[in-house]
């Protein structure tokens, strides 16, 4: 089981920033153990660009990063995830695809960096926050011992990294 990759999407209404950031840091801290992707309900079209300059401050290839929609992951042809994490509360709402394999589902709802007002600093520090709010969440996950938990054991796991890190941020 120590071989299996995982693969794992993240959702967000627009998926432009917050599931951008998601896919990027699994990618780079769970590589060889999960495969990420990310998608919107509603895809902006465009990556935000204070999303893009965070992550390439930070020395990530930036070249898989565009924004698309989640039904690119809901067909035959797509890989089966076997998790799917919710980054905002508003694609939370929204009626999500039935998901090939039936993966494994949490919310981890982070405030929206691109609704941050305000001056360039603001902006730019809404982004880093987010992605401090991701990346400890993403932590959290990729050590948790997944082969050896139950099912419902690693559910109430991926719920409590949601809401332990809203108590926090």
């Amino acid at each position: 089981m120590a071989d299996h990759v995982y693969n794992v999407l993240f959702l967000c209404n627009a998926n432009s920033a917050r599931s951008i950031l998601g896919e990027a840091i699994l990618n780079r801290i769970g590589a060889g153990r999960f495969k990420a992707y990310s998608a919107g309900a509603n895809p902006k079209g465009t990556v935000n660009p204070h999303a893009l300059q965070l992550l390439e401050s930070l020395n990530y290839d930036t070249s898989f990063a565009r924004s698309k929609g989640w039904d690119e992951f809901s067909g035959p042809d797509a890989p089966e995830m076997n998790f799917v994490f919710t980054l905002c509360d508003s694609a939370a709402n929204e009626s999500c695809p039935v998901w090939p394999g039936h993966p494994m589902t949490a919310l981890w709802a982070v405030p929206d960096p691109s609704k941050a007002g305000g001056k360039d600093a603001e902006q730019h520090f809404a982004f880093a926050d987010a992605y401090r709010m991701v990346s400890n969440r993403i932590g959290l996950f990729t050590n948790l011992p997944i082969h050896t938990l139950d099912r419902m054991a690693l559910q109430q796991h991926l719920e409590d990294i949601g809401r332990d890190q809203s108590r926090t941020n």
